[in-house]
């Protein structure tokens, strides 16, 4: 199943929502669960049925809801667990079961204390079961990344036979290389008997920080899902962060990789996120954090101020920040300084930069940034050291 479009399967209020701390009640995932909607999203993952009382009705909520986005629920592979997780998805328009179970010797030797072809008929016996209720059937591989790949591929082509969809490969612990993820997707996509006919989806964890980089590499080899987190949130160290694939996608149009995402609310979404599950996003946090598009030092201004191309490899408008921002610092020089004085109402002279300049220096040495109000206190200062009105 070869396109160039990348569904995007956000998992925020599932595997997002498992950060100690974030826990939301049902109206809290249903504000989300519309934008994500709204967003793009191809699935919404919307929780794990079966987990509890309030997760089924959340998941149950969330399918009648949701008008375009696929809705799926997690499960183990266990019938209980099916079942309950059929029943929340009743509603849904396009209801999808994610059901699966650990494949790699770590997990079958101490998580289950069984062997390699006990695994592999619970997982057939899992798929084959979820089709009774729904067509759309995903099964994940719990830790695929330390699984090994002729293994993998066996549990693969076995649930394939079963009427799996969707074969999520997940790096359950965030221990790839970018190299070897997508060496492990393109060895699926060569040996896995009608793997053609389904789709492979990565879904990365953040351990080392190479959740994006792994997501990136899965689909330049053959994947056509992604499976993130808003602001990247998740387990441990967190999952791959939605607005970082698509915007990778989007800046490098030779990949020939699409997704249906409006990126233009990408922002927007990351603050209701942040506030409705009260993570705060770090300020370097690539795309959305509050400095991704922000500008100290005096070399990188001049050239933003002259072209914002030169600093900027995104267009702000292009995830819904209004514009680059400039702030003033002792690293910023005249041209920054002149570009903030003019966006408050002052044209400055060369002789007038020069002399607020000298100010500017002595406020940027004693406080960390130099604010709106303070160019008007300097320019007050400048207007009684020059005696020249300034316009």
């Amino acid at each position: 199943m070869q396109s160039d479009k990348i569904q995007i399967f956000d998992t925020t209020l599932r595997d997002g929502e498992q950060v100690p701390g974030c826990k939301l009640d049902t109206q809290q995932k249903l504000i989300i669960a519309e934008r994500l909607d709204f967003l793009g999203v191809d699935v919404i993952e919307a929780g794990f049925p079966v987990s509890s009382p309030g997760d089924f009705t959340s998941v149950q909520e969330i399918a009648k809801l949701v008008k375009n986005a696929a809705v799926c629920g997690l499960t183990r592979a266990v019938k209980k667990d099916i079942e309950v997780a059929a029943d929340a998805l009743k509603f849904a328009n396009k209801p999808r079961i994610h059901t699966g179970i650990g494949t790699s010797d770590s997990h079958i030797q101490y998580k289950f204390n069984a062997s390699k072809e006990e695994v592999i008929r619970r997982a057939k016996e899992a798929v084959s079961y979820a089709k009774n209720f729904v067509d759309d059937v995903e099964f994940y591989a719990e830790d695929a990344g330390r699984t090994d790949n002729a293994f993998l591929a066996k549990v693969c082509e076995e649930v394939i036979k079963s009427g799996a969809t969707v074969l999520n490969i997940p790096d359950t612990t965030g221990y790839c290389l970018p190299e070897e993820y997508g060496t492990k997707i393109k060895y699926l996509k060569d040996n896995v008997k009608g793997i053609e006919n389904v789709i492979i989806s990565c879904h990365c964890h953040n351990d080392l920080g190479l959740a994006t980089a792994n997501s990136i590499a899965g689909a330049v080899n053959g994947a056509r899902q992604i499976e993130c987190t808003v602001n990247g949130i998740g387990e441990r160290a967190g999952n791959t962060a939605l607005e970082e694939v698509v915007m990778i996608l989007k800046q490098h149009p030779y990949l020939n990789l699409q997704t249906d995402i409006n990126t233009k609310l990408l922002y927007d979404t990351s603050i209701m996120v942040r506030e409705r599950m009260g993570m705060p996003v770090q300020p370097n946090k690539a795309i959305v954090g509050a400095n991704a598009f922000a500008h100290s030092s005096g070399i990188h201004q001049d050239g933003v101020i002259k072209n914002r191309e030169t600093y900027e490899i995104i267009n702000p408008a292009d995830v819904g920040v209004t514009e680059s921002a400039i702030v003033l610092t002792a690293r910023s020089g005249r041209a920054a300084l002149a570009y903030r004085a003019k966006k408050i109402g002052y044209e400055l002279t060369k002789i007038q930069l020069d002399t607020a300049y000298k100010t500017f220096l002595q406020f940027a040495d004693r406080q960390k940034e130099v604010i709106d109000e303070d160019i008007h206190q300097i320019m007050k200062q400048v207007n009684k050291i020059s005696k020249i009105a300034i316009a």
